[in-house]
C-alpha cells in the first residue's frame, strides 16, 4: 500500500496559490496593516475639496467639493495591493472614482507626460500619465464595500494596483498635470521613481537610465 497523502486545507491551498502569484520578494498578508508617515489628518468636509491643476487642456483649474466629488460615477475594481515593505494583500475590492473619470472630466493638455498626486500635509507621489490612466487606477473611497477608515486614507486614497502602494497616497486632495517628470516625496528620499513590484523596483539605486530625473 502507498503512503497516505497529506492534503492541504482549502484555506492553506488558497494561500499557497495566492503566494505563488505574488511579485518577487513579497509575502501574503492576512488583514491590512496600517502604514503611513506622519499623523492622520482630521477630515473636515466643509473645507475639503479635490483640485486638478497644472497643464490642463483648457488652462483652467478645476475643483470639486466633497459632495460633488463623491457624486461622480462610482465604480469598483478587484485588485491586489503590494507594499514596498514586502507584504501583499490580494483580492480586495476597491470602490470609488476611476482616474479615467478625472481625465475625461478635466483633461490634461496634449503635452502632459506625468501626474503629481497631492495629499494632505504636502505629501506627493509622481506617476507616468499612462500609469495614472490605467483602467484599474482608482480614487478609492471604499474597500470591500465599506468606507475606508481614517487610518487607511479616508476620505480618499489612490490605488494603482500595478505599482507599489506608496505610489497611491492616502488622504489625496488633488492632481497636478506635468509636462516633465518630477519626483514626489518618497521618490526624493531614495525610493524608485517608477515602483513596479513585478520588477522589484524598490529603491532609486536600482534605477536604469531614463527611469526618472536625477536626484
Amino acid at each position: 500500500m502507498g503512503q497516505p497523502v497529506e492534503r492541504e486545507s482549502g484555506d492553506r491551498a488558497s494561500e499557497n496559490a495566492a503566494s505563488s502569484q505574488l511579485p518577487p520578494g513579497q509575502r501574503l498578508q492576512r488583514g491590512w496593516p496600517v502604514t503611513h508617515y506622519g499623523p492622520v489628518p482630521k477630515f473636515r468636509p466643509e473645507r475639503w475639496d479635490f483640485r486638478v491643476f497644472g497643464a490642463t487642456a483648457d488652462g483652467e483649474k478645476h475643483a470639486w467639493t466633497h459632495d460633488e466629488f463623491t457624486a461622480l460615477p462610482y465604480a469598483s475594481v478587484v485588485a491586489d495591493l503590494h507594499c514596498v515593505t514586502k507584504f501583499s494583500m490580494v483580492g480586495a475590492e476597491w470602490g470609488g472614482i476611476p482616474a479615467r473619470t478625472i481625465l475625461d472630466t478635466a483633461p490634461p493638455a496634449a503635452e502632459v507626460t506625468h501626474v503629481m498626486v497631492w495629499a494632505e500635509y504636502g505629501f506627493s507621489s509622481n506617476l507616468r500619465l499612462a500609469d495614472f490612466a490605467d483602467d484599474r487606477t482608482i480614487f478609492a473611497t471604499h474597500k470591500d464595500g465599506e468606507l475606508l477608515t481614517a487610518e487607511h486614507g479616508f476620505p480618499l486614497r489612490l490605488v494603482v494596483p500595478h505599482l507599489y502602494a506608496w505610489k497611491g497616497p492616502k488622504w489625496v486632495r488633488g492632481i497636478e498635470y506635468m509636462t516633465a517628470d518630477r519626483r514626489g516625496f518618497w521618490e526624493e528620499r531614495g525610493y524608485h521613481n517608477i515602483g513596479d513590484p513585478w520588477q522589484e523596483q524598490r529603491y532609486s539605486y536600482q534605477e536604469e537610465p531614463g527611469d526618472g530625473p536625477e536626484l
